[in-house]
């Protein structure tokens, strides 16, 4: 459990380092994603492990991978300005 746990970490911190690279303009500041990629990796690894429990670490990192992408992807904000309409 320990090294599935360090293994989602340094996976979702990857991810992050990753984000803040390919997107910079798009998200906030690079403190606030490292510690959201770090901390949806450890949450995904925990709720996979709970879920599918014991003897499957590979299921375990993808799920981990699963959300802290879905916890990064949340962090996202628009890329050009929103039309409004006038309804």
């Amino acid at each position: 459990m320990l090294l599935e746990a360090l293994g989602s970490v340094t996976l979702g911190i990857a991810l992050a380092w990753t984000a803040a690279t390919r997107l910079p303009h798009r998200l906030p500041e690079r403190r606030t994603v490292f510690a959201v990629g770090a901390l949806g990796a450890l949450f995904g690894a925990f709720l996979t492990h709970s879920a599918v429990g014991p003897g499957h670490t590979v299921t375990t990192v993808v799920g981990a991978t699963f959300i802290a992408v879905v916890a990064l992807s949340l962090l996202l904000r628009p890329a050009g300005r929103l039309r409004r309409s006038a309804a």
